[in-house]
Formats: structure tokens, sequence, C-alpha cells
């Protein structure tokens, strides 16, 4: 059996960031967590955990807390991390998930459908254009990324004309969220990136003040103003930047990293058009196999023992959901395409009181993107490699180039 301290430092190797999941399985044959060995870079991490039943239940757990990174205060892009649902604990984070649950409404993904099928379909007959005469398609940029940015820019009320630049800095966060990504030129761009998505998001904000719509700024800026929510304008600024990063890159890597997936089981394709409980089980078990976000980390909240392993206060453990998603004691054959499979959710938009709340339009998108495309393209091949992010954190591919077959 190989040793844990093997197993990270393969996992941390450029043939691990292209394919995690043999670490991830070796790493189950220690069971549900392992100590991790006393390294300078794991000084404040105890233990790593792949169980699915360990995650969920840390996960589950509130008292399970996020730690913020030494310095925060210093630097832009952290502090903007920090002033933000997704990164704060209770009670801040439950003030501001609050505040934004009531726009994620039943009625307000009723109102989405529409929009999906008008993105999905124009962005069908841009690629049919494209590929009409045999030629290679990016799949990535054009489909995967603007499929779900285009929705949330319409949802949000963020103007279309902006979003190639507005991607431009999300892929500068995303850079520096990676395990490897604390650079100085990364900490140096992410902080750029904060400080111009919040200027944008100060003049969107003063504009709706001005000329409300029926986007979510327009009508958070009401409550805002009208004082019916407990939450400033900065914080309003950063739950923004980081509500729309969370929920289109982890859409993007579900379409491109499924694709792949999807092709090589001809028959799944087949069914697709006109089964739409094929296609909710094609959007659970992408997520599941090829889960977008592949780790966390929580803090353990008083001395305590996990699934066996000591976890001292104030150490964090780490939880590879990823890992998780494929533990050979909750899904039999774990590295099987099954879009039929019974077994427990996938943890790939987390559980408990972080889950994302960006998941119901995901598996939305998803849910009806998949039938459309294929209906569109029943030839649809990959003509090249695939290429992948290179990220430990946010594993997805970034270009993948297809063939529409006319």
């Amino acid at each position: 059996m190989v040793d844990v301290d093997e197993i990270l430092s393969g996992l941390y190797s450029e043939a691990g960031r292209q394919d995690p999941y043999p670490w991830y399985a070796a790493l189950h044959e220690h069971g549900p967590i392992s100590v991790i060995p006393n390294r300078p870079e794991h000084s404040t991490v105890s233990a790593v955990a792949v169980g699915y039943d360990l995650v969920d239940q840390v996960l589950r757990d509130p008292q399970w807390y996020k730690q913020p990174p030494p310095g925060w205060e210093e630097q832009e892009i952290l502090r903007t991390f920090q002033s933000s649902m997704m990164f704060v604990n209770p009670p801040d984070h439950g003030r501001m998930r609050g505040v934004f649950s009531r726009t994620f409404t039943p009625r307000r993904l009723g109102a989405l459908e529409p929009v999906i099928v008008r993105v999905v379909d124009t962005l069908l007959d841009r690629m049919a254009d494209a590929g009409a005469d045999g030629s290679e398609v990016d799949f990535v940029a054009d489909f995967a990324y603007p499929v779900p940015a285009l929705v949330m820019a319409e949802f949000i009320g963020l103007p279309e004309s902006e979003l190639a630049w507005y991607r431009q800095r999300v892929d500068w966060i995303d850079e520096f969220l990676d395990v490897a990504g604390k650079t100085p030129q990364r900490l140096a761009l992410a902080n750029q990136a904060a400080e111009e998505l919040r200027a944008l998001y100060r003049d969107l904000i003063g504009h709706r003040r001005r000329q409300p719509g029926e986007d979510l700024i327009s009508g958070l800026v009401e409550a805002l103003d009208s004082g019916e929510v407990d939450l400033t304008e900065e914080e309003l600024i950063s739950n923004l930047i980081v509500l729309f990063n969370a929920s289109f890159v982890t859409t993007v890597y579900m379409f491109s990293n499924g694709l792949p997936v999807l092709l090589g089981h001809p028959d799944t394709v087949a069914a697709l058009p006109g089964d739409e409980t094929l296609a909710q089980g094609c959007v659970d078990e992408v997520l599941r196999l090829q889960s977008p976000v592949h780790f966390l980390a929580r803090a353990a909240p008083r001395d305590t023992v996990l699934g066996g392993v000591p976890v001292a206060r104030d150490e964090n453990v780490l939880l590879i959901i990823a890992g998780a998603n494929r533990d050979p004691r909750r899904f039999p054959g774990p590295d099987r395409f099954d879009p039929r499979r019974d077994g427990p959710p996938s943890l790939a938009f987390g559980v408990g009181p972080h889950f994302c709340l960006g998941a119901a339009v995901s598996r939305l998108e998803g849910r009806i993107s998949l039938p459309r495309l294929f209906a569109r393209f029943p030839r649809l091949a990959v003509s090249q490699p695939a290429d992948y992010s290179g990220s430990l954190f946010l594993r997805g591919i970034d270009k993948l180039f297809v063939t529409t077959g006319g």
C-alpha cells in the first residue's frame, strides 16, 4: 500500500493534477480519513478525508468552521472573500445567506427556463454555422462558458458586453484559489481583479438606484435602501462577486468535463432528447464523477477525534469531495458512469450550511442544455485531447475542440 505522504506528493505532481482520481483511490485504501505527515506546507492541516459519510458529517456540522488565512485584512481579494457568505462563519453567514436565499425562489427559477432555452438555442445556431464545413469548434468557448455566463448575467443584471472583460478577472481569482496559486504574481492579479470588479458593481448599483429593473441587483438594492435586509453595500458587492464566480465556473466545468464522459456512452446520448429523467440523471452523475470543486477545508471547533484520527482545536481537515463522490463504500463501481444510479446525492455542490445557492440553477441549465445539444448535433465528436486547467481546487477542461458532424 502506498503511504499517505507519497500519495500527496503524487497528487501535487503534474500527473496528479491532470488525473487525481488514482490518488484518491489510493487514499481510500487507507480508510475514510488519514493523518497528514508533518510537513511545512501542511502546518495547519492535520488530516485528509475522502470517506463520503465522514465528509458529509463535517460539512453538515456548523461548528466545524472556515478558518480565514493569516493577514487577510491586508489583501483586497481576501477582504472580499471574508465579507461574503461563502467564506464567513455564523452568525454572519446566516445573516448574508438569508438575504440571497430570498432571491433563489421557485418563481425565479421558473422564469429562468425560457432564458436558458433562448441562450442555448442561439449558441447552438452559432456552433452549427462555425462547424458547418467540418471546422473544429471550441466547445468551452462557444458553449460551456457562454451558457452559464449569459444566464447568470441576465439573472444578476450584468451587461453582456462586460462578459469577456469579466472572465479574465474571474480567471485571475480562480488561479489564486488553487493550492499552488499563492504566488506574489497571482496574488497581485487577484487583488487587481477584486478592485476592478468592486468598481464595476458600485457603478451597476448606482445605475440600478436611478433606473431599477427586474434583475437581482435591482431587487437587492431596493431591499438594501429600504432597510429590509441586514447587509451593507460593501457586503452586497463582495457577495455578488463571489456568487457570480461560483455560480458559473462550476457549470462551465460541468459541461466541459461531462461531454467526453457522455460521448463515451452513445446509447445514453441517443436517448437523452425527450427524456427529462435521464437528463437529470446525467447531470447528477457527471457532477459526481467529475466534480468541478475537488476539496474544501474545515477547522475543528475543539480537540476531537474524527473517524479515529485526533484533530486538535483550530487544526484543519482537508475534505476531498471529489474523492468522497467516488467512495466505493457508497457508490458501487465508483469510476463507472451510470445516470440511473441509486445512492446518496453527490457532494459536488457541498452540503449543510454552505450548500451552493446556485446549485439549482446549474442543474437546470444542464437538464435543459444537454438534450438540446445532442438533438441538434447527434454526431458531435471530440477532435483533440482535452486541455485541463491543471488546478487541484477547480478541476476542469478549459479547451475542448469538437466537430459538430455537419
